[in-house]
């Protein structure tokens, strides 16, 4: 695309240099990863700023850059690298208008299905993809444990990434002819103006508890932020809420889009009741329009039970047969990493991405239901480094009294002292039943091998996560495959 073609669908503050002459091939916020024909964009980020890397772009051969800080860089050195200065107010926003332009607006060529909360969005998501597949659409994904554009897999590190490559992926499920998408939407990506020119079919509403306050600083912030995605949907747009959840009306309460509810209230459109479920999966109730419809996953526990019930009703909305929406979430596979059993005999491990202290709580609660205090139960959880402290002891009194045994161990420490972490942590904890063994491999381990037979072994935290991040390194690390190996399957 011509770059003065794309400057004439975009709202800019300044053009300096000739954008007639200059062919955009592809939008990039990283100075490590540009060529001549990319359009740069500095950001203002928390850790480095992008107008510090312009001059490196220059040298490598840009000829366009987007910036909001109009003293970065003198005019004349952009005039003597025959480089287009374009002034925004907010490189941010830009971004996202700019990389919805590139791509021609591609969120308004596929049915796209926004899901938010601070637990389900990636079962969620991945219900609806299931969902959409096994009757015969296909689908792509957005969200924390890979992106998917149909059936091919492309890794990913962000849950929402950033706006440029949102629309770089919608545009390529697009012209692989995906005819839905289902994304997860964090707070992050709402508040840092990533979801910002998409065009949403759906916005599911799983729930909200408090989490990333150490971003947030306030759960009305992080309300505020989640409720963004809500606010931004046209009047032809479905909000899909779990009825159940305090904030649920507060998220909703400015949408111009039809709201539809689901949840065990007696108000919800989508009724959920007699939930049931064992180590072996969940059956449910929901009742529609009068009928009822009983549904049994693979997935296990009260949550997704919601889970499933969210993605029933955003397939009821598109019309899709109910018998089929059934079978679907029958046959929707275990999601990584969500609540995993992994079998040793009597013994069962159960992987989970459990990393705040509602959803750890969730987590056990829902064990407890299973196995009650018929068979012992295990828990192996640390706290990942630079993020949230205020849940680190809340986690560690959870964890206490809702197990038999707990290791508190090491979980992405980043730049924190592990060890400092643990200490946070044992500050909740006022029963003797926990050991402190700060390497991760090693605490499963000991929670494997000096269990009993029938135990039932929680291990918390990292879920799908396949590493260890210590001081910006990050090494392979598993606790499917680790427990496997200590299973000794």
């Amino acid at each position: 695309m011509k770059l003065n073609e794309l400057l004439n669908n975009v709202r800019v503050k300044q053009v300096t240099g000739n954008a007639e002459e200059k062919e955009i091939t592809n939008i990039s916020i990283d100075s490590r990863n540009v060529n001549e024909n990319s359009l740069f964009f500095a950001i203002e980020g928390f850790k480095t700023d992008g107008h510090k890397f312009i001059q490196d772009v220059l040298n490598k051969g840009v000829r366009a850059v987007v910036l909001q800080n109009q003293a970065a860089l003198p005019d004349q050195i952009f005039e003597h690298y025959n480089a287009v200065k374009i002034v925004v107010e907010d490189s941010r926003k830009s971004l996202a208008e700019f990389s919805d332009r590139f791509y021609s607006s591609p969120s308004k060529k596929i049915k796209l299905v926004g899901v938010t909360g601070t637990k389900g969005k990636t079962t969620t998501a991945f219900f609806l993809k299931s969902l959409f597949e096994y009757t015969g659409r296909k689908a792509g994904l957005i969200g924390t444990i890979a992106n998917y554009v149909g059936s091919e897999e492309i890794k990913t590190m962000l849950t929402t990434p950033q706006s440029h490559e949102i629309n770089y992926l919608l545009d390529r499920m697009v012209n692989a002819g995906c005819k839905y998408c289902s994304m997860e939407v964090s707070s992050h990506a709402l508040d840092l103006h990533r979801a910002d020119y998409l065009d949403f079919d759906y916005a599911v509403f799983t729930n909200i508890t408090s989490d990333h306050m150490d971003y947030h600083l306030t759960f009305e912030n992080y309300l505020k932020a989640k409720k963004i995605l809500f606010d931004m949907l046209s009047e032809n747009a479905a909000a899909v809420i779990n009825a159940d959840d305090p904030n649920a009306n507060e998220i909703v309460s400015d949408t111009k889009a039809k709201v539809v509810r689901y949840g065990a209230s007696e108000k919800a459109d989508f009724r959920i009741k007699e939930i049931s479920y064992s180590l072996e999966g969940t059956d449910f109730v929901i009742v529609y329009k009068n009928e009822e419809y009983k549904l049994r996953t693979k997935l296990i526990g009260h949550f997704n039970a919601y889970n499933a019930a969210a993605a029933f009703a955003v397939g009821a909305l598109e019309s899709i047969d109910t018998d089929e929406i059934i079978k679907a979430i029958e046959n929707s596979p275990q999601v990584p990493g969500r609540f995993e059993v992994v079998s040793g005999g009597e013994k069962k491990i159960i992987i989970d991405y459990a990393h705040t202290a509602d959803s750890l709580m969730q987590a056990l609660k829902a064990v407890r239901n299973i196995v009650g205090n018929t068979r012992p139960v295990y828990t192996v959880f640390g706290c990942g480094g630079d993020r949230d402290r205020s849940k680190r002891p809340v986690m560690g009194r959870i964890a206490s009294e809702m197990s038999d045994k707990v290791f508190v161990t090491s979980d992405n420490p980043r730049t924190e002292n592990p060890s400092a972490i643990i200490d946070e942590i044992l500050k909740g904890i006022k029963k003797d039943n926990y050991s402190v063994i700060e390497n991760r491999e090693e605490a499963i381990k000991k929670a494997i091998q000096n269990s009993e037979k029938d135990a039932v072994i929680l291990i918390a935290g990292k879920g799908h996560e396949n590493y260890q991040e210590v001081n910006g390194v990050r090494t392979h690390f598993s606790d499917k495959e680790t427990a496997i190996k200590y299973l000794d399957l």
